[in-house]
């Protein structure tokens, strides 16, 4: 068993409502994120090496700060009888700063798939590091094509597509602001 990710909203019962659990296992597979994807988004706090995200950005001259905010959503209300009055203050204030984000997110993820699909070897411009758990390689790799059944097996096109399917399905139920849950 290990970590994973998924998108939050600040409509919950518009975004998931009947229709979409009815449409269930096709909104899965347009809409998941893989295992991978969620040890990607971890890589800043495993290796000493700069984060395949950040050599990323660079590559492509892309902003990601806007996906990196994505984790710092605390739900206060979860967490309330776990954390002091100041942490409580914090996390407020962490959380408003995401407020309104989603078009922001959408416009970081767009603009990474567009520039992405122009690079024929993503895997060789990365830099090789001391943990490679991404098999990076594999994961990399035929941007362009979906690897995966939606979640196992995605490769980092098919993730980052997913995240647009997803992010753009929650515009059209007035989202406004997205953040990662890990579960």
């Amino acid at each position: 068993m290990g970590l994973d990710i998924s998108i939050g909203v600040d409509n919950y019962e518009n975004v998931f409502d009947e229709n979409y659990h009815q449409n269930g296992e096709e909104n899965f597979n347009k809409h998941s994120l893989s295992r991978t994807f969620c040890n990607f988004i971890y890589r800043k706090d495993v290796i000493e090496t700069e984060p395949e995200l950040d050599q990323i950005g660079k590559i492509v001259g892309v902003d990601i700060s806007a996906i990196y905010e994505m984790e710092n959503f605390v739900d206060i209300e979860e967490l309330a009888e776990y954390i002091d009055e100041e942490e409580i203050i914090r996390a407020e204030l962490n959380n408003a700063k995401l407020e309104g984000n989603i078009n922001k997110v959408l416009n970081t993820v767009s603009e990474l798939i567009t520039k992405l699909n122009e690079i024929e070897n993503l895997p060789k411009l990365l830099l090789k590091t001391e943990f490679d758990t991404l098999n990076n390689d594999e994961y990399f790799s035929s941007f362009t094509i979906d690897k995966g059944k939606g979640y196992i097996d995605n490769n980092f096109g098919q993730d980052l597509r997913n995240f647009k399917n997803f992010i753009e399905y929650c515009l059209k139920r007035d989202t406004k602001t997205i953040w990662f849950v890990f579960s």
